[in-house]
């Protein structure tokens, strides 16, 4: 069932409406678990929306095994989405940056606070993003310290490569994930693919880990595939960021998720103008490549990837 969950009147006779529908068992228990799939807070980040389809498409072909209710919330920020613009255009907001809102502020703090409102007392959120458009990521799950210990057992489930902990000095307060652990609905935030594109295989490797979690939550009583075992940082050294030493065209020589010895050759900026090389990209570490630079021009300084360290992977 579809429901307008917020409404805005927008100038010269338009409105903006956040939805959500609501998928229910034919039979209806009291005490059901749900499970909350939300996607869409940044515009530009599309992974998500085929997800949602997916999971959607799959539950109807076997709703008789659905013991709970998900629900589906695919854009929350419609504009964005719309106008493809990371933020809420016209406002030059940052969505992930304003929870958990407030009922009687400006218009974008009323739909954070409207958010919030209708998605907590969920068992369980799964906040679906992207990296940007620069940026390609292996699906992973990133989690705020302060909440590993109720989080990292379900991520183990989620069917995810990577799952990072980060510090809570790293972790911005304001963000959706951290409104609702902080108040008791456990969240977790999907990192996976590149903006404004969807790459379907890891879709399907994110939609095949919610089944899993449905059915260890008893929302979900049909077949599921087994998940993978996902790599597990909890130390801000086993990560090395590899960044631009001079801007000009980065060129790879190495695929995402492709495993480094110290010294390999990543890659190489070069200059279109003279035709010389600037600078040769080496792995500093032995390790795998979870993050890759997607849009080739790049400036000093500019995140070329992520390596994370041999000792983690075992």
């Amino acid at each position: 069932m579809i429901k307008t969950i917020a409404k805005v009147v927008l100038p010269v006779d338009e409105t903006l409406e956040i939805k959500r529908n609501r998928i229910e068992p034919a039979e209806k228990k009291a005490g059901a678990k749900r499970i909350s799939i939300v996607t869409g807070i940044h515009g530009d980040e599309l992974e998500g929306q085929y997800v949602c389809y997916e999971l959607q498409r799959r539950i109807r072909e076997d709703i008789n095994s659905l013991t709970g209710i998900v629900d589906i919330y695919p854009a929350m920020n419609p504009l964005g989405i719309d106008s493809i613009e990371r933020g809420i255009p016209a406002f030059d907001l940052d969505m992930n940056r304003l929870f958990p809102g407030n009922a009687e502020g400006n218009m974008t703090e009323y739909l954070a606070a409207e958010i919030i409102k209708d998605v907590s007392g969920s068992d369980l959120v799964i906040d679906i993003h992207a990296s940007n458009i620069y940026l390609t990521e292996i699906p992973q799950i990133r989690i705020n310290e302060l909440h590993a210990e109720q989080l990292v057992p379900l991520a183990e489930k989620a069917n995810v490569d990577f799952i990072w902990v980060h510090g809570a000095s790293t972790v911005l307060e304001a963000t959706f994930a951290y409104s609702l652990n902080s108040t008791g609905t456990p969240c977790l935030v999907v990192e996976m693919g590149v903006g404004m594109r969807i790459t379907k295989a890891y879709g399907d490797q994110m939609v095949e880990g919610i089944f899993n979690l449905m059915k260890d939550m008893g929302i979900w009583k049909g077949e599921t595939k087994p998940v993978r075992k996902p790599i597990i940082s909890q130390d801000p050294a086993d990560v090395s960021f590899l960044n631009a030493s001079t801007g000009g065209l980065f060129v790879p020589s190495v695929k995402h998720w492709q495993k480094l010895k110290k010294r390999d050759c990543i890659g190489q900026i070069l200059d279109p103008l003279s035709g010389t090389v600037l600078d040769t990209i080496y792995s500093p570490i032995n390790g795998i490549l979870f993050t890759i630079r997607e849009y080739p021009i790049v400036d000093e300084g500019s995140l070329i990837g992520r390596l994370l360290r041999e000792e983690v992977l075992v």
